[in-house]
């Protein structure tokens, strides 16, 4: 991980650690490096959130592209994944993306696909990042070689529409869904894409006005999704987060399906179809240790890589494996897309409750639910101390003692934050009280340390 890019792009406050200065070098940095990399000028594809910042980020990103020589194709206000097909579909170099995800309207980031439309490898990351913490002057195009904009978002927006609606067979005839959009990029595409299909789809906080992006809604607070779809007798509610690369969902009793029930109802399906290569489902350490026994009994591998959709595509695309996921609603189906896409997530998921002629909630009961506890410990920022925690032999004998008392009837987890001065503490066990007790015996000893 460098100095600016972290595990998902450049991210900050914006006016405080993320400036219009820092998005203009950026630009530059960016269309530099591509112009090394292909010996041409180069062609980006950009697309935005809804925070009130986004555009004054896009305006910094696109002059610094131009200034060095790269010509710009705006996309608007997009989902994250609809940039990275995008970006393959129109031939582009390389395709941004301006949003913070689940965070905070006063947060964004900077994110960049390759041509491929996968994340930007290392290699290519600390070259742009040499470039934008570098004194030295970027040379600056002149006369025809500065940078031009290419339109075309009508048509963009609808390519993609068109993509995501064929990704399923079924017509979803005879549902009742309840959307939440969370005043985000899904605002835009979301209303148009259900509106090709026969159910019957309600929006909620579908009205972004800059800072009510994920505020109180969405994938991270599905509580009002949740009464709404109760109280109002839908089939199923689906959330999306602030750039819509996540999905979560509620049954019809408003009671919430993770990115574990979705990936084994999923799974299910793409296994008696043929279709799910390898037999394997692709999670995270965080999954829960219900979808481990889902796997089991079902008769599916499952491979847990490290935490982030990042680790999880990687494994995906090494092994040919062609669903992945994590718990908080990141899934892959890579048949149909090169990133996490909450939309698609969706449709794969009514598609078989739609046929299935049961329940939303009877449909994800087969993968069980272990109670989990999630605990974050505050430690010293200095340099090295998360380190010292983790090697503690006093920490993983403490953890060793836990495992033991759980009866191999739970799971522990302790693992540093890779952005914050933390330690996080997961223990899942047959009951809650029990997974409180012993993270809260963690917690002490991390503190103790």
């Amino acid at each position: 991980m460098g100095k600016l890019f972290g595990t998902d792009g450049i991210r900050g406050v914006v006016g405080e650690n993320l400036t219009v200065d820092l998005a203009f070098r950026t630009g530059k940095a960016i269309a530099a490096v591509l112009k090394e990399e292909k010996g041409r000028k180069p062609l980006v594809t950009i697309g935005k959130d809804t925070r009130i910042s986004s555009d004054m980020l896009e305006s910094a990103l696109i002059a610094g592209l131009c200034a060095v020589g790269g010509d710009v194709m705006p996309l608007g206000v997009l989902p994250t994944p609809a940039v990275a097909y995008l970006t393959v579909l129109r031939g582009a170099d390389a395709g941004i993306v301006i949003s913070a995800s689940h965070n905070p309207y006063e947060h964004n980031g900077i994110k960049v696909f390759n041509e491929f439309g996968y994340k930007l490898p290392d290699a290519t990351e600390e070259k742009i990042e040499e470039k934008i913490l570098s004194d030295a002057d970027i040379p600056a195009a002149t006369r025809g070689e500065i940078g031009v904009l290419q339109h075309g978002l009508r048509q963009a927006k609808e390519a993609y529409i068109n993509h995501l609606a064929g990704s399923i067979e079924s017509d979803l005839a005879g549902l009742r869904v309840l959307v939440d959009c969370s005043n985000g990029a899904a605002s835009a595409t979301a209303p148009e894409l259900f509106g090709r299909f026969k159910c019957y789809a309600d929006f909620i906080h579908r009205e972004p006005d800059g800072v009510n992006i994920n505020d109180r809604c969405g994938s991270t607070h599905l509580e009002s999704l949740a009464e709404q779809v109760a109280a109002g007798k839908y089939d199923v509610g689906v959330a999306f987060d602030g750039d819509a690369d996540r999905c979560l969902m509620v049954d019809e009793r408003g009671r919430f399906i993770d990115g574990d029930k979705i990936m084994a109802v999923c799974g299910t399906d793409m296994k008696r179809r043929g279709k799910l290569n390898g037999n394997t489902i692709v999670a995270t350490v965080m999954s829960n240790l219900g979808l481990h026994e889902f796997c089991r009994n079902s008769g599916i591998d499952l491979v847990c890589t490290a935490v982030g959709d990042r680790n999880v595509l990687e494994k995906m695309v090494e092994c040919g494996y062609r669903l992945g996921g994590e718990q908080s609603g990141h899934m892959i189906f890579t048949e149909f897309a090169t990133t996490g896409d909450g939309q698609l997530s969706a449709l794969q998921f009514l598609q078989i409750l739609a046929a299935s002629g049961v329940a939303a909630s009877e449909l994800v009961s087969p993968c069980p639910q272990y109670p989990q506890v999630l605990l974050n410990v505050p430690v010293s920022a200095e340099r090295g101390v998360k380190e010292a925690i983790m090697a503690s032999e006093t920490l993983k004998a403490a953890v060793a003692q836990e495992e033991e008392w759980l009866h191999g009837e739970g799971r522990i987890l302790v693992r540093p934050s890779g952005t914050e001065a933390l330690i996080r503490v997961m223990v899942e066990a047959k009951t809650e009280p029990i997974a409180q007790q012993s993270a809260q015996r963690l917690v002490k000893v991390i503190r103790d340390c």
